[in-house]
């Protein structure tokens, strides 16, 4: 892909000036705040007019995990960092393995850091970057880019479909190029930024919410959430041990000393300790129960009488 002309990028939604805030440079600080803090009031509403493309990529995210497959995140610059962001949360927070959610940003590791530039204007080298992970039909690959036309993601997505995984664009203009390379398009049109062409700001936003629909709403649905709690989470640190001793309890509504002694019973597994409060067995039943609910506590303790 060609590097866009003055023309091409003018045009692009993101790219465009925006008249509300021509007078940025003139505002007092709080004017200033206030102006930028306006333009953001519309970022959920444009990620709430992709909804329903938001849940069928959700539908086959599910379906990819439960036939054992990934999903990856691909993008360049504020894009790939937010798609690492999503990545590397969900394994304490939903008790995955860290190969099920990959997040891989253009220039690598060293670009989460110091902005590589250039690294996103190589298509072969999104395709080097995916065709690394070894990537199948079972799993989904999410192309992250603001202007939908980075070609570092352009490549990526190409090559993924290549190779039968499922494909996902997001980006924040209409018409974008990588469109044509998935098979749903997320396009939460927020509009010209505050500051002209600074995507990290609205497009950033609306990027960093439809990702959390995805894992949020993927993970919910393959049985990592009771209720609205977190009862895969992984207790890594103390704040995260006594979240832990917190979930049992609300869910149980036992007391924290009964919470705690579950808790240690299950050897630190948050489901298992809910599952042997409410029931009354022991951790060996309560995995056992639970793995012929797949995961699902509800499910679980459905099949299960109660004390």
């Amino acid at each position: 892909m060609t590097a866009p002309s003055v023309e091409q990028l003018k045009h692009l939604l993101s790219e465009t000036r925006n008249p509300h805030t021509y007078g940025l440079d003139q505002q007092d600080t709080l004017g200033l705040v206030t102006m930028i803090n306006a333009e953001d009031q519309g970022v959920a509403l444009a990620v709430q007019s992709q909804l329903p493309a938001i849940a069928d990529a959700v539908d086959h995210i599910v379906t990819g995990f439960n036939a054992g497959g990934r999903l990856i995140y691909i993008g360049a610059g504020t894009s790939g960092r937010l798609g690492v962001l999503d990545a590397v949360e969900c394994p304490p927070t939903f008790g995955v393995g860290h190969e099920q959610v990959i997040g891989l940003i253009a220039g690598g590791e060293k670009a989460m850091f110091i902005a590589q530039e250039g690294a996103e204007d190589d298509p072969k080298a999104g395709v080097a970057d995916l065709d690394a992970q070894h990537i199948s039909s079972k799993d989904v690959v999410v192309g992250i880019a603001a202007s939908g036309r980075t070609p570092y993601v352009v490549g990526a997505l190409e090559f993924a479909k290549q190779q039968g995984a499922v494909t996902i664009a997001l980006s924040c203009n209409p018409n974008a190029a990588i469109n044509a390379h998935a098979d749903i398009a997320i396009t939460p049109e927020v509009g010209p930024e505050a500051l002209t062409g600074s995507t990290r700001m609205k497009s950033g936003t609306a990027q960093k919410l439809v990702l959390n629909l995805l894992t949020t709403a993927a993970m919910v649905k393959i049985g990592k959430c009771y209720q609205n709690l977190m009862v895969d989470v992984k207790a890594t640190n103390q704040k995260l041990v006594t979240r832990s001793t917190l979930i049992v309890m609300e869910a149980t509504g036992c007391d924290e000393a009964t919470a705690v002694q579950a808790l240690s019973h299950a050897d630190g597994e948050v489901k298992v300790a809910i599952f042997m409060v409410l029931t009354g067995q022991d951790p060996h039943l309560a995995r056992k129960h639970l793995e012929q609910a797949k995961g699902h506590l509800r499910d679980a303790l459905a099949m299960t009488p109660q004390r």
